[in-house]
């Protein structure tokens, strides 16, 4: 069973291995999908191809960068995370509370509402593991109950916390903030334990055959918990991009932030079944949503325009994902 479990796992591996030639044509391909959005949507309108623009662009995606490297990790092992925007609002709210009612420093406060995210998102892999419930249900009930805590503890008001955080909104590079560039760090640190780490293969084992893992003497369960635990922790991350940027902790904030993150992931390729997805193509799918909404912004597109073809490219990315994997398998 070991020999088996091992060979899964290896060829597992090197699906998810950049050097491979299936590795590289989905880089190929997404970097392709995102060039020509960019070439198009410059030609549509004569202010896209500028600096302004792709700072800006990126200036406001590192919350979701750093949301979509956890919903990684948590799709590789065949799981999912709703609770992700709830969650965001919820740090952002602790942040706030710590703040401007008990007087806590800024790095005090910003840690506090990190580490209550990260504690969340721990239950809820525990709840998860412990009572084989499936994600999709525990993390529904998340959301709800993280969304109604934020609102409690804001008093259904946005919390005005002024300047504090602004040192990670305001450009410094290129235009580029410290928001992005620590985005990037977390790219960078996600790829390199997923594809260098024993963590990241037993993931990946995890995500394409559990029982194997399990009879091969490997416990998935702290794994699981881990995971979640993790992507708490990002989304407490994601939350100081967003009061940073706005100066502010609204309760509503986050709402749908979910969906933009799975979409990300899918977009990047990584399979909803568990056991494959890309850190690297995860940031290009990010990018692709980002360019789009931008691009589909300043072409003057309605709101339910963009929301119809947002949607159209999700469907798109899974029925491309599904046909991949099939191919996979031959």
């Amino acid at each position: 069973m070991k020999n088996n479990f091992a060979t899964k796992q290896a060829a597992a591996e090197k699906r998810n291995t950049p050097t491979s030639w299936k590795g590289l044509s989905s880089y190929i391909g997404l970097l392709g999908a995102l060039a020509a959005m960019i070439v198009l949507f410059s030609c549509l309108s004569s202010h896209f191809w500028s600096m302004n623009t792709f700072s800006t662009i990126a200036n406001q995606i590192p919350d979701l960068i750093v949301m979509s490297v956890g919903m990684t990790f948590i799709l590789i092992i065949a799981g999912i995370d709703l609770s992700v925007g709830s969650l965001l609002a919820l740090a952002a709210a602790v942040v706030s509370v710590t703040y401007l009612n008990f007087h806590w420093t800024p790095w005090l406060a910003a840690l506090s509402g990190v580490a209550l995210a990260t504690f969340v998102g721990a239950l809820t892999g525990l709840i998860t593991v412990a009572w084989r419930i499936p994600a999709f249900i525990v993390s529904l009930g998340v959301l709800e109950m993280a969304r109604g805590a934020a609102y409690q503890l804001t008093d259904s008001r946005t919390a005005y916390l002024g300047s504090i955080y602004d040192y990670l909104a305001d450009p410094i590079l290129f235009g580029v903030s410290p928001s992005f560039i620590i985005a990037i760090v977390v790219i960078v640190a996600g790829h390199l334990v997923l594809t260098r780490t024993v963590f990241g293969r037993h993931l990946i084992g995890i995500g394409t055959n559990e029982e194997a893992v399990r009879l091969s003497g490997i416990n998935p369960g702290p794994y699981k918990i881990a995971v979640f635990a993790l992507m708490g922790g990002l989304s407490g991350l994601a939350s100081l991009f967003q009061v940073a940027r706005l100066e502010a902790a609204d309760p509503n904030s986050g709402v749908g932030m979910e969906l933009q993150v799975i979409a990300a992931v899918v977009i990047g390729g990584t399979s909803l079944m568990g056991g494959r997805g890309s850190i690297i193509c995860t940031f290009l799918g990010a990018l692709i949503i980002s360019v789009l909404a931008a691009g589909l912004a300043q072409v003057g597109a309605s709101e339910p325009t963009k929301r119809f073809i947002t949607g159209a490219v999700i469907i798109v990315a899974v029925v491309l994902d599904t046909y991949r994997s099939h191919l996979n398998k031959k």
